[in-house]
């Protein structure tokens, strides 16, 4: 029985190596050759730093200069449940694969057993017996409906659970490098409300300090009832905006929590913040070439296994037109008592393979397969589409880039017109050359123009962040790490 348990084995490692799915050729990219140039007008913003690297291989300590933005990244990762959902994910499809795996190799049991009955008469006469209690021992090993994949329909089911497996895989990495830019994201509009809260209630102290001169001076006689009523609006707009901007700041405080997974202030040895007007906050990247994104974007990968999970089902459909050969088998001893359990002459066999050859099943192996064809053309379309998506964020973000640019720069310009003209203003207005109502249409106006000059800002740097992560940027912690191979977490599973 050993032998035969052997040969068994050999004989299902030598069948199970071919599969009847069709060859796998990757399809084409939907896209162009290049990434489109900025619009008519503007200059296609440089990488400043000179950078070559591809953004997949730029840490994310490297790309975000700010060490508390870091820190927060750093507990995200650890934290967040989203991404620990994820994680988990992955552990299931490899249960998954391996269960379906296990199928391609005999399953051996050990069994033993005991049998005690008691024989009629009717059954003693038609067993030439006499009536009575008999008893039976058992003791042997199994093999049960052990089906030999001629034609690879265990294989292609196997290799089916693979992809999925893999594809999860990459669904991991894709949910790390949308929490890593949603955490910068979140994060930069919450500094970008604190910014503009600490220009509010500084505007508010400098209004209510205005306000008040104003009212000693209309007490006085020096001034009209008009001048102390737009000198109350002001105060009052100011302390609207300044209300407003700590409510957006404490909701966008929460929402970076939410995020991080934990409160930020239990936090050990947090850094301040650097200012959004800091260039050091976040590095440059190059945008590479868009054939790049087939391997650099987790979501593609994901999208292309799950094309080639689809792929393997239509083997394991196609297999289902020819036979199926089961094997059962089992050996042991058998005996009327215990003790002679492993006497001479108490040995047993038996072998029983089985061959299902489908005649008239009312079409359903054929309308399986269609069914297995159709969801393989739907993959492809997915995988399509989802080259076409990720094209469109890297070409959104470059054509951004360099008008943001733009922006930001004229946007400090107006901030210092503004700035210079109040102080025109008010040099007038002591002078008594203008009216007061000139300064306080100037101080209005330099308060709109901090808080736009603010607001450009974080859209620069948000424009950076899609590009880093429409990039595939966000997966590695640093180059180093890069440069070891795969990521940490990603599993190993023999074929």
């Amino acid at each position: 029985m050993t032998k035969t348990l052997t040969t068994l084995l050999l004989v299902a490692g030598v069948l199970t190596g071919c599969t009847l799915a069709p060859h796998y050729d990757r399809p084409a990219p939907p896209v162009a050759d290049s990434f489109p140039t900025a619009p008519e007008g503007y200059a296609t913003a440089e990488v400043k730093s000179g950078e070559t690297r591809r953004a997949a291989d730029i840490g994310w300590r490297e790309f975000f200069r700010d060490p508390r933005l870091q820190a927060l990244i750093a507990t995200s990762l650890e934290n967040n449940r989203d991404l620990r959902t994820a994680a988990l994910r992955i552990e299931e499809a490899r249960a998954l694969y391996q269960v379906q795996r296990a199928d391609l190799l005999p399953t051996v049991n050990a069994n033993a057993g005991y049998t005690r009955a008691r024989t009629t008469a009717a059954q003693a006469a038609t067993a030439l017996g006499q009536p009575g209690v008999t008893e039976i021992y058992e003791v042997g090993l199994g093999i049960s409906s052990y089906e030999l994949d001629f034609f690879g329909r265990v294989r292609s089911l196997s290799n089916a659970a693979l992809a999925q497996y893999f594809a999860t895989e990459e669904a991991r990495r894709s949910a790390q490098i949308s929490l890593v830019s949603e955490v910068a994201k979140a994060y930069l509009a919450e500094r970008a409300y604190a910014e503009q809260y600490e220009l509010a209630r500084d505007t508010l102290k400098a209004r209510e300090s205005t306000y008040g001169l104003a009212k000693q001076r209309f007490e006085a006689g020096a001034t009209s009832a008009l001048d102390l009523r737009d000198n109350e609006s002001l105060v009052a707009q100011a302390r609207v905006a300044a209300a407003q901007l700590a409510r957006q700041r404490a909701q966008a405080h929460n929402a970076l929590e939410v995020l991080v997974g934990k409160p930020i202030g239990t936090i050990e040895n947090l850094p301040e913040p650097m200012r959004l007007s800091d260039e050091r906050i976040i590095s440059d990247i190059p945008p590479g070439l868009p054939s790049d994104l087939l391997e650099q974007r987790p979501d593609i990968r994901q999208a292309e296994q799950q094309l080639l999970s689809a792929n393997a089902n239509i083997g394991a459909a196609r297999a289902a037109f020819f036979p199926r050969i089961t094997l059962t088998a089992s050996g042991g001893t058998i005996s009327p008592t215990f003790s002679g359990l492993f006497d001479a002459g108490t040995r047993a066999w038996s072998f029983a393979p089985q061959l299902v050859l489908p005649i008239f099943d009312f079409g359903r192996n054929i309308s399986n397969l269609d069914l297995a064809n159709v969801r393989k053309n739907i993959q492809v379309a997915n995988y399509e589409k989802t080259i076409q998506t990720a094209f469109a964020e890297v070409a959104d973000a470059l054509v951004a880039r360099g008008t943001l640019e733009d922006q930001v720069a004229g946007q400090e310009q107006v901030r210092n017109a503004e700035a210079a003209r109040y102080e025109l203003s008010r040099l007038r207005f002591r002078s008594g050359v203008a009216s007061y109502l000139d300064e306080l249409d100037a101080q209005r106006q330099l308060f709109t123009a901090e808080q736009a000059l603010v607001q450009a800002r974080q859209l620069r740097l948000n424009n950076a962040i899609d590009l880093y992560r429409s990039l595939g940027g966000g997966l590695q912690e640093s180059s180093a790490v890069a440069q070891q191979g795969a990521p940490a977490g990603q599993g190993t599973v023999t074929q």
